[in-house]
Parts: structure tokens; sequence; C-alpha cells
């Protein structure tokens, strides 16, 4: 059995997202970066769709997808779940890992989730994706992992950067009086 347990790394903020922080994160974004090894050593890297059920990620793949054979064949994964637009407010959770099938008995309570996160009654692409999900034999797959890292930059204290107020010469209306 793969250890679950979250760890956290020596070069990570202090302040890295642990406990329910972590999972309430993990439950409002949207989007997971997965990255397996293809058999020619290459890497497969796809941003894939996901929802969390009883503190466990869950994966859809069509059945075109090489991350559940790759994994299957023993090669590595790694996935990200990240956000933030500048260097204080970056913050997310690195996965090393592998999948395995859902519990058959999860699909229902899954698909329900997914579409309660993706779609909306009346939304024009929620039944064009389901009915494709079952052409394309999606499964849904939970994503186990051996390691967890979390990091927020949000609660790492930022150091004070004083003004520079050095301005190109065509700049005059900004100048401060000698």
């Amino acid at each position: 059995m793969a250890d679950t347990t979250w760890h956290d790394s020596r070069t990570a903020p202090i302040h890295g997202m642990r406990g329910a922080k972590r999972w309430a994160y993990l439950e409002r974004q949207k989007t997971i970066r997965v990255a397996t090894i293809n058999e020619d050593g290459c890497i497969y890297l796809s941003p894939l769709w996901y929802v969390v059920n009883d503190q466990r990620i869950y994966i859809p793949l069509d059945a075109a997808s090489r991350h559940a054979d790759n994994c299957a064949a023993g090669r590595a994964l790694s996935a990200v779940i990240d956000s933030g637009d500048e260097y204080a407010t970056v913050h997310g959770i690195r996965f090393v890992g592998t999948l395995q099938p859902a519990d058959e008995s999860l699909t229902d309570r899954l698909l329900t989730k997914i579409f309660e996160k993706y779609f909306y009654d009346g939304h024009p692409y929620a039944e064009a994706y389901f009915q494709f999900g079952r052409a394309a034999s999606r499964r849904l797959m939970r994503l186990v992992h051996s390691k967890a890292i979390g990091w927020d930059m949000r609660e790492t204290a930022l150091p004070v950067v004083p003004e520079v107020r050095v301005l190109p010469a065509f700049v005059t209306d900004r100048r401060l009086p000698d």
C-alpha cells in the first residue's frame, strides 16, 4: 500500500497547505495537470478535470488517454494543482504517485460531482460531455499519491522592498523635488 500521508519539503515555505485548508483548496480548483512517462521515455502531460470525494482525488480519463496505461506499466506520475498570478499569491500542491481504477460503487456519485463542479442544469455541453464519455469508454481513476507537497506564498511574509524613485529622464510629471 502506498504511503498516503502528506509530506512537507524542507524547501517549501513554512506555511504549506495542510489538513482542512488543503482539502478545501483542492475542492475549489478546477484543473489538475498530470504528467506520466510514455513507453518511449517522453513525457505525456495533460490538463484534466478532477473531483474530490472523501479526501481522495478522482480523474475521469477517456480510453485514449495514456496516463492510466503508463501507470499500469509502472511508469512515474507527477501532478500539480496550483493557482496565483504573481509571486506573493502562488499556492498549490504537487503530487507523486500512481492511478488506480475507482471503486465502481462510486461511479454515480463521482459523475454527479463532475456535473455539479463543471456544469449546471441546462448547460449547453453537459449532455455532450457525458454522451462522449460513454462512447470514449471514459473511466474514473483515483490518484493514489505517495507524496504531496503543498505551498502557499500568501502566508509567507514578504520582505519590505524600498521604493526606488529613479525614473527615466523623459518622465517629468512624477519627479519629486530635490
